[in-house]
Parts: structure tokens; sequence; C-alpha cells
């Protein structure tokens, strides 16, 4: 019994964190897209520092 209860609470562990690992993949996935939709909308200048004047103000 000790086993089978030893046993359910290894397996609802690693499902807890499988479904973590899942949640966190598809938050670094919508991450990569923002980053990318950013790079394009704000353009490759503002990206290699040239807009780093408007974004700190100086």
């Amino acid at each position: 019994m000790i086993a089978l209860v030893a046993l359910l609470l290894i397996l609802a562990l690693f499902g807890g964190l499988g479904f973590a690992a899942h949640f966190l993949w598809i938050v670094l996935l919508v991450a990569l897209a923002l980053w990318v939709l950013g790079f394009f909308v704000g353009g490759v200048e503002a990206a290699a520092g040239a807009g780093r004047r408007r974004w700190y103000g100086r």
C-alpha cells in the first residue's frame, strides 16, 4: 500500500513537472514571437543600437 502511494506521488510530481515544462515552452515561444515582432516593427536600426537614445532619453 505504501509503495502504491509513493508511486502515485512520484507520478503526480512528474506530471506536474511535465505540465510546468510545457507551459514554460509556450511562454518562451510567445516571448520569442513578441521579440521578433518588435524587431521588425522597430526596424533593424533600432535593434542595432541606433535607437538607444530614444529609449534611454539621452
